[in-house]
């Protein structure tokens, strides 16, 4: 289907009403402070908004709705399990950061452990942000491009680095949370529009269900390939949505950012409630396109553009491309901000520039900007060789580095005497003993992957603490005053979004 006049004039008022937006909106950053956690001044329905358009991209579009394509609704797991683990971050973790006042995650392993366990990981982090996650991003977007407009995908990558990379490095992270708003919305929005059109070609609920039935359950055995019910509901998934929601910063940046404690929390709560919405938006419609299209769709992946091409009238498609675009822009754009982040703040600060000043440091977090856009565009292609389909390569090469940090963070608040080079360590063997577990272990889920390896890290960390405990507990700096007593709104809207995650286990069993 080609564009329409009306469809080429809504694309372009989007893109110069996302990036006229935020070059406004982030005016008059000199500090780092304001670049990097938009002066801490994000308010709850900014941070909600942002975490959901950061997170949702292209690769749930044309990946998460290719597993419903081929695997069902039992995908929503990722959803619904990330809304509950939202909980925990809000309640638990986001108390603990904003007490210390830290700009990056690895900065509080700095805290707890040394410099040492704060570079390591900061190197984890810029090697799979740059090389797995914006690869992903780059390439799933290029691709739904591709498929729906005809655009060849190295143009598409480029297009979508630049335009993306360009507000990000003049905003920072204001820039960032202030485009995610409009595209956020945006994306929802055709996002339900979509699977409204989607139910109507297909007659209807009910007569989707009765299709459908097959691929509508949530639970599928233990020992399934990739979605175990064991490892959803008690193992690896959990290990996955605790680091992803509270000790990723490409995530976790925005809440940093928060004015207070009790925005910061009732922005991760709307986050989760969100949550509950998408796999409607993005499962449901893969589903139907395997009932509708099954016979004419070769790759699960295509599933989502293709159904779009079908069903969209003349003139929603300028409408969709700019959701689409506004997607991967959303999530391309905090993952550059994170990623510079660590970078200019854990790496170039402490071991280039001790005396930088924040203008400098600004300027260093813009030049990064722009290094991390090329490499990523240059590597993106290499992702669309895996034949797992996009949503699974992001997932799956994630766990060379979750469990170790789930380890280390966690047994680091919990007990006290554990010691740094047990911490270091535990980061290191992540990559061997995951890696051996693929090797020998090819057919079994990826998340299970991710339980023995997190079992066996913990392990080694128990031993090596008994053996060479900490001497002297850590003692945090507190740059801020945080009461740690849990707001009546917070828990009434924590049990809310709980009983909704059960029913919908429930209905859809």
């Amino acid at each position: 289907m080609g564009f329409t006049l009306l469809d080429t004039a809504s694309f372009v008022a989007f893109i110069v009403l996302v990036v006229g937006i935020s070059l406004y909106a982030s005016r008059k950053q000199e500090s780092s402070e304001d670049y990097f956690l938009a002066g801490r001044k994000l308010t709850w329905w900014l941070i909600g908004i942002s975490l959901i358009a950061s997170n949702i991209s292209t690769e749930h579009f044309v990946g998460m709705s290719g597993q419903g394509f081929s695997l069902g609704l039992a995908v929503a797991s990722f959803e619904w399990m990330a809304a509950v683990a939202l909980i925990v971050v809000a309640l638990v973790l986001l108390p603990i950061f904003l007490k210390i006042g830290i700009y990056t995650l690895p900065e509080f392993l700095e805290y707890r452990y040394n410099k040492k366990a704060k570079l390591v990981m900061a190197c984890f982090m810029l090697a799979f942000y740059v090389f797995v996650t914006m690869a992903t991003v780059l390439y799933s977007g290029a691709l739904a491009l591709k498929s729906i407009f005809g655009i060849k995908i190295i143009y598409g990558i480029w297009f979508i680095g630049i335009i993306a990379g360009g507000y990000t490095v003049y905003g920072g992270l204001k820039a960032v949370v202030w485009s995610d708003l409009v595209q956020g919305i945006t994306l929802l929005s055709v996002g339900l529009l979509v699977m409204f059109l989607s139910f109507q070609k297909i007659g209807g609920y009910e007569r989707f269900v009765e299709l459908s039935g097959g691929k509508l359950h949530t639970i599928l055995p233990w020992n399934h390939p990739k979605m175990p019910w064991i490892s959803v509901f008690l193992g690896g998934l959990w290990i996955q949505n605790l680091f992803y929601w509270g000790l990723n910063q490409f995530i976790s940046q925005r809440t940093l950012g928060a004015k207070n404690l009790l925005e910061g929390q009732k922005g991760i709560l709307f986050g989760a409630t969100l949550k509950l919405l998408i796999p409607f938006i993005v499962v449901f419609p893969g589903i139907i396109a395997f009932e509708l299209f099954r016979d004419q769709i070769t790759n699960a992946d295509a599933a989502y553009p293709y159904l779009i091409q079908k069903i969209l009238p003349s003139g929603l498609m300028g409408l969709m491309f700019a959701a689409l675009f506004g997607a991967v822009m959303s999530t391309l754009d905090s993952l550059l901000n994170s990623a510079t982040t660590i970078f200019t703040m854990d790496i170039y600060k402490p071991y280039f520039n001790k005396n930088s000043s924040p203008k400098h440091l600004v300027k260093v977090g813009r030049i990064v900007t722009i290094f991390f856009v090329l490499l990523g565009c240059l590597w993106s292609p290499v992702v669309g060789k895996f034949e797992g389909g996009l949503y699974f390569f992001l997932q799956v090469y994630w766990g060379f580095v979750i469990p170790g940090i789930v380890s280390v963070f966690f047994l680091g608040i919990m007990w006290n005497k554990v010691p740094a080079i047990a911490a270091i360590w535990g980061m290191l063997l992540n990559i061997p003993i995951y890696g051996l577990c693929i090797f020998f272990m090819p057919d079994v889920s990826y998340l299970h992957h991710m339980e023995i390896t997190f079992a066996i890290i913990t392990l080694f960390i128990i031993i090596v603490t008994k053996i060479k405990p900490l001497e002297k507990p850590v003692k945090f700096p507190e740059r801020n005053e945080i009461k740690l007593k849990i707001n009546n709104t917070i828990k009434i809207w924590s049990a809310l979004i709980i009983i909704a995650i059960t029913a919908l286990y429930i209905i859809f069993f």
